[in-house]
């Protein structure tokens, strides 16, 4: 316990007693007021599958935390199911949930004085939000992922929940018929767990092993097997260790921690999520990182895992290859990865990963070899020019054209984009822009899963090329930009743009441009005018005023 915080409970004389009288309440004894009080942030809900299963692991957690000498004190915190409300207006608090949830772990474990916390999270947004949480906190901590699901079945194929939304494009598109439609639905998500693919959820738990907040191998075990929950007896064991120990996270989430964070993400092909999240949490704890960091390490990373969405496993198929740990050995021993940097457990990277192999088991082609990468470099390319000054990001793996050049669709909602797409007036060469939908404009950066899936579903996903100032879902793949910086909310170019105008998307030159003159640009600019803010109360109104563009992580509390 840190003398700071033990002075605030344990406190000698008549001041101690009110305190000690409310904790009596809760299960205190004489000898329990010594000991570390930990807090465990419980992301249980019923409103998705990612967090149903994660009550049965928090009251694990809390079990051994007591045997572990400390004293739990259990308390909720929120989620958004991105797949529920993806397509829709609720969309726009997906990414608001994030600073909801770290706000919300914040203020509990500081308004009462904790001494570390153990956060278990499941959802999208619940592993950056907690991670922020506990960079702001800076006491010891740990981080528990609720799981991936297991993959559906149909056909003789895996499925995932992006099968679903993609097969509505397939059935708009009378690729399928409304059977094969029903049947997919019915077998994307068979049960309790995050979605499958290297979508955002697996790619944040893999990027938080890799940092050293989470236990070697948690990022990728699926949330019904019993592992899962003897990790979590495990990870609460760690944290009252790092309690005692004094481990904090200033000294785990360093600049090299995030650099093998950035490495990992792109040997896994991760979600372009995790560039605006990473952002955040580098932001929470004062390490300066920059989008020109990502393509600096994309660079110099191999795509070294062949998973979906745009490759052809799960995450469950990761794990049973060897897992992030795996990956991490490859990087570590090819120069990729920073050894010396610390982990929760008191270990370096290197000691964590010394006992493992340095090539992936021969038996299986999730986990390539480093020397015949699926890709030769990172698939997450920060994309600039004119229509991007301060940057835009692009997911370029499994492109067959990662260059267009075309006639801009313009559309100022998510909801008139897929509207065009599943009324077949899309046609192959077209590029398709949505805007007011960044972190200010929407507010709160709408996922665009919807439309690119019934792009893919369409067959135009090679034809097609998507730019929003919004994001897009992990499962999204296909000639996509977004995080499109400065958003047209705040007179970005990408507000300028009009319909039929010539865009270029170039990949490979990482250029973004709107090929207009300046001086057309300089005329529409100035007859441009400032939206009416679409919310003028409640959550996305303060949500609204007080975030960060995307290229600075999306970030409430950047003054």
């Amino acid at each position: 316990m840190s003398d700071n915080r033990r002075s605030q409970v344990v406190t000698q004389g008549v001041q101690r007693s009110p305190n000690r009288a409310m904790l009596r309440a809760v299960g205190f004894g004489d000898d329990d007021f010594v000991k570390p009080i930990v807090g465990l942030a419980n992301g249980y809900s019923t409103i998705t599958p990612c967090n149903m299963g994660i009550n049965t692991l928090a009251e694990r957690a809390e079990t051994a935390l007591q045997t572990a000498g400390a004293m739990p004190q259990m308390f909720g915190t929120i989620t958004i199911s991105d797949g529920i409300s993806m397509g829709t207006e609720g969309m726009k608090y997906s990414l608001v949930s994030r600073d909801v949830i770290a706000d919300s772990i914040e203020t509990a474990c500081n308004g009462q004085s904790m001494d570390g916390v153990l956060a278990i999270g499941g959802c999208d947004k619940n592993m950056p939000g907690a991670i922020i949480a506990i960079a702001r906190m800076n006491i010891p901590a740990i981080f528990v992922y609720g799981g991936t699901i297991k993959p559906g079945h149909y056909a003789g194929e895996d499925l995932t929940v992006v099968s679903a939304f993609e097969a509505v494009g397939q059935y708009s598109a009378g690729k399928i018929d409304e059977t094969t439609l029903t049947n997919i639905e019915k077998n994307a998500c068979p049960g309790a767990g995050s979605c499958g693919g290297m979508f955002t959820a697996n790619t944040m738990s893999s990027a938080i092993e890799a940092m050293g907040l989470s236990l070697p191998y948690s990022s990728t075990m699926a949330a019904e097997d019993a592992e899962k929950a003897e990790s979590t007896e495990k990870s609460a064991f760690a944290v009252v260790e790092a309690i005692r120990q004094q481990i904090l996270p200033s000294q785990i989430l360093t600049r090299q921690a995030f650099e093998n964070a950035i490495a990992v993400i792109m040997a896994v092909g991760g979600s372009t999520n995790a560039v605006l999240h990473l952002l955040a949490i580098a932001h929470s704890i004062g390490v300066e990182l920059t989008l020109d960091d990502f393509e600096t390490i994309r660079a110099k990373v191999p795509v070294l895992c062949d998973l979906k969405p745009s490759g052809r496993y799960v995450t469950t198929n990761l794990h049973q290859a060897g897992g992030i740990p795996q990956v991490m050995k490859m990087l570590l021993v090819n120069g990729l990865l920073h050894g010396d940097a610390l982990t929760v457990s008191g270990k370096t990277v290197a000691e964590v990963l010394a006992d493992i192999p340095e090539q992936p088991p021969a038996d299986q082609d999730v986990i390539r070899p480093f020397e015949q990468p699926l890709y030769t470099s990172g698939h997450l390319a920060i994309l600039k020019g004119n229509l991007a000054e301060f940057g835009a990001v692009a997911k370029i793996s499994g492109v067959k054209n990662p260059q267009i050049t075309g006639p801009a669709r313009v559309f100022n909602s998510e909801e008139d984009c897929l509207d065009a797409i599943l009324a077949g007036k899309i046609q192959a060469g077209d590029v398709i822009i949505v805007r007011y939908e960044g972190p200010k404009g929407g507010p709160g950066m709408r996922e665009m899963l919807a439309p690119t899936s019934a792009i893919i579903g369409a067959g135009l996903g090679d034809s097609v090329g998507l730019i929003t100032d919004g994001r897009f879902s992990g499962g999204t793949y296909g000639m996509v930009v977004g995080h499109v910086a400065p958003e047209a909310a705040v007179g970005g170019n990408i507000g300028l743009v009009q319909e039929g105008d010539s865009i270029t998307i170039d990949a490979p030159a990482r250029l973004l441009q709107i090929n207009v003159s300046e001086a057309e640009l300089a005329e529409r600019r100035a007859q441009w005018q400032s939206p009416t803010p679409r919310y003028t109360k409640g959550v996305l109104a303060k949500y609204a005023k007080l975030v960060s563009s995307s290229h600075q992580g999306a970030v409430t509390d950047r003054f």
